[in-house]
């Protein structure tokens, strides 16, 4: 063989060997990007809902959008698995072992019952809970300020007093008013406790009913009639999805209910100020999107709702015979 065609059969290896090698780098840079355009790791999430009511629903949307805002969305980075007790602690005792054995790596837990009992079953899962109204009373942190286990989230506790002063501004000869609330919550006893403590410093009366489940709601408010001058309800549970059964009894006799949240307003209760649940929820997805990226519960103290707001039922003003106060009406949310 001539050394001219050596020659050639070597500048044709070499070539064959570039084009192979090109080849070679080209494929493993696709593969990369494609690994990197896929994302990085997807976030598994629980949620957890005692029971459906319009103050509830609105909180775990608001924890959804929150997340998205902060850059973890459903379908991209984050799987939620969503559940609701439908208020039975059987459901909820379940529901929180399939998210231990599941191995989520946040639990959104809302109302104090879910909370409670979500943290029975993990210390290790972070939780962040949402429409409770003692962390501390509730055993569920060591201290608002310095939770150091496995929860943290935010307070719907409401401003009891404000609420009264608003009672009284809408029913000024008010001296006794009624309460009725479920006697295993115990954000509501921690509620009915300052507002009767206030109630009672500005020479009020109150007369308390308790309840067990929705059945007893009817028998309880009416043991209240005849007695009292209007009622106060908390942001219980089991009142707030039932609140139609209330005011049927309250709006028969003529008696205003001030309640503890906007939603139980909607529902037919008379006025409130109080907390808007649904910034609530996007308040706590913040604080859970701080979690994913590192930050310990035990660590991030309980937040306070941010966002307060009158909100009056004019229609059923109307039905009770109260004029609402022009000072009330104008930075008022109003129900037609």
């Amino acid at each position: 063989m001539n050394l001219s065609k050596i020659s050639k059969q070597c500048r044709l290896l070499a070539l064959g060997a570039t084009a192979l090698l090109t080849l070679g780098l080209t494929a493993g840079c696709g593969s990369s990007d494609q690994a990197s355009s896929s994302g990085g790791k997807t976030y598994k999430i629980g949620i957890v809902q005692l029971v459906e009511h319009n103050a509830l629903d609105a909180a775990n949307k608001g924890f959804v959008d929150g997340l998205k805002e902060r850059g973890f969305e459903e379908g991209k980075n984050i799987t939620i698995d969503r559940q609701n007790a439908q208020a039975d602690q059987s459901n909820l005792q379940n529901i929180a072992q399939r998210f231990v054995s599941a191995k989520m790596d946040l639990i959104c837990a809302i109302a104090t019952p879910a909370a409670q009992t979500i943290a029975n079953a993990t210390h290790d899962i972070p939780i962040v809970g949402t429409a409770i109204t003692d962390y501390e009373g509730a055993k569920l942190v060591a201290s608002n300020q310095e939770p150091k286990g496995n929860v943290t989230g935010t307070s719907d506790m409401n401003p009891v007093k404000e609420q009264i002063d608003l009672l009284l501004k809408l029913k000024p000869d008010a001296k006794t008013i009624g309460t009725v609330y479920c006697s295993s919550e115990v954000n509501s006893e921690v509620q009915v406790k300052a507002m009767t403590e206030y109630a009672e410093s500005k020479g009020l009366t109150v007369k308390v009913a308790t309840i067990s489940t929705v059945n007893d709601i009817q028998q309880a408010a009416q043991s209240l009639v005849g007695s009292v001058d209007a009622f106060y309800e908390p942001t219980d549970n089991i009142i707030a999805s039932a609140m139609p059964t209330l005011t049927d009894i309250t709006n028969a006799a003529k008696l205003p209910v001030i309640c503890g949240e906007p939603n139980m307003v909607k529902a037919g209760g008379l006025a409130t100020y109080g907390i808007d649940y649904y910034k609530l929820g996007v308040q706590t997805g913040y604080m859970a999107a701080n979690i994913l990226e590192g930050k310990k519960p035990g660590s991030m103290p309980i937040e306070m709702a941010k966002d307060l707001k009158i909100t009056v039922n004019k229609k059923n003003a109307a039905l009770l015979g109260i004029t609402i106060p022009e000072d009330v009406l104008k930075d008022a949310d109003v129900v037609e």
